[in-house]
């Protein structure tokens, strides 16, 4: 991989590595801030609403700013965040740390993506994008797990510092190997706005948020499902961490090529296999040998899914105003990560277990199925209105 892909990559490996892996630390943060499991799973939603609420406006903001002084500036707010939560007192400290943090990681995905595009000839954009989108990959395979692993040993504070430590090398790459005049043409703030009034636009947005919101439902109280109810010991859960991330991994590779041949069949197809492990999951946690299976099969269908959900919004915008289509795409998913955490936190406070939370998500997984369905029979009735080939739009797509 050239550098300055690495470096962008490694920066998208960072930050998402800090996103995810505080699923993997919530009982020892509950534990040693005196919050509930249901409290510490705030951490997820803060982070999720900074990422909302601060990204399309921070993007639109910096549309006209030179791309690398950006990212080196993103990045180290970034670490100072995690800086904060390493110190942190105390849960309130430690929710406003992840609020700083998530303040940058909308738009640096998005400056990331569209800078890697520009830093190779014509025809090779979306191979540079996926070089730098697998550094999420390895924040599910790597990142968490070595996290969990940290806070098993040293405790969640030093997860911090070690998140801290990962970012400053990757700002210090950017800084040595991105090149000055990466500075990709960037449209005027209305024009990037007229994205948002696009009907396909919109049903993307319903269907990447209410898949995420099922998937996070599910994923932020998976570290004390397979404690509480499979009966693992809490010494394991960084394998099985890794179990879920070698089955992201691999999702993802499948989710490309199946978009790749046909977008909304495969999307389609890929939500209702999610929906069904999810729900297994919930039936079968108690069995130890099926729990791992299913989890394996849950990772391989939450990141199979996210090629499809990014390639209907690049093709929906059909090429106008990129970055904060892209922007507009991470927010969409960080929405539904907000909404899963607070909805699956939600049923804990009313006591109805760790099994009826996967089982919600299994039922968000199925609405974004039936979405994601009419949205199939829509385009090909369109097609075969208009004389059309039913699924011509389906064949551009960018596989993440």
């Amino acid at each position: 991989m050239p550098l300055p892909l690495f470096a962008l990559m490694l920066c998208v490996f960072s930050v998402g590595s800090a996103e995810l892996v505080i699923a993997g630390i919530l009982p020892t943060i509950a534990h040693d801030t005196g919050v509930s499991l249901a409290d510490a799973g705030l951490l997820v939603t803060a982070y999720a609403v900074g990422v909302v609420i601060g990204g399309p406006v921070i993007t639109l903001a910096t549309s006209r700013m030179p791309r690398k002084p950006l990212i080196l500036g993103l990045m180290g707010l970034f670490v100072a965040g995690n800086v904060l939560a390493a110190l942190a007192p105390g849960y309130p400290v430690l929710m406003a740390a992840r609020v700083i943090s998530a303040l940058t990681h909308c738009t640096l995905f998005a400056v990331c993506i569209v800078v890697a595009s520009s830093l190779v000839p014509p025809g090779k954009e979306a191979s540079a994008v996926s070089k730098v989108a697998v550094g999420l990959n390895l924040a599910t395979v790597l990142g968490v797990p070595l996290g969990v692993l940290v806070d098993q040993h040293f405790g969640w504070r030093a997860t911090f510092w070690g998140v801290v430590a990962l970012s400053t090398a990757a700002a210090l790459l950017v800084a040595l190997f991105l090149p000055r005049d990466a500075v990709p043409v960037t449209a005027a703030a209305v024009d990037e706005l007229r994205v948002l009034g696009n009907r396909r636009v919109q049903l993307a947005v319903v269907i990447t948020v209410v898949a995420m919101a099922a998937v996070f439902t599910a994923y932020t109280f998976l570290a004390p499902l397979l404690t509480d109810v499979a009966g693992f010991d809490k010494s394991t859960v960084t394998w099985l961490m890794l179990v879920f991330g070698i089955g992201s991994l691999l999702g993802n590779l499948l989710g490309g090529r199946l978009a790749d041949r046909a977008l909304m069949p495969a999307l389609t197809g890929i939500l209702a296999v999610l929906a069904a492990a999810l729900l297994a999951l919930a039936v079968a946690a108690p069995t130890r040998w099926a729990c791992v299976a299913l989890m394996f099969v849950f990772g391989v269908a939450y990141f199979a899914v996210m090629p499809g959900l990014q390639a209907r919004i690049l093709t929906s915008v059909a090429g106008g105003a990129p970055t904060l289509a892209v922007s507009v795409n991470i927010s969409a998913f960080n929405i539904g990560i907000a909404g899963g955490a607070w909805f699956g936190g939600g049923l804990l406070d009313l006591d109805l277990g760790l099994r009826v939370v996967v089982a919600a998500g299994a039922a968000l997984a199925g609405l974004a199925t039936l979405v994601a369905l009419g949205e199939l029979v829509r385009d090909r009735g369109a097609g075969a209105g208009a004389g059309a080939e039913p699924v011509a739009e389906e064949k551009e797509t960018v596989a993440a």
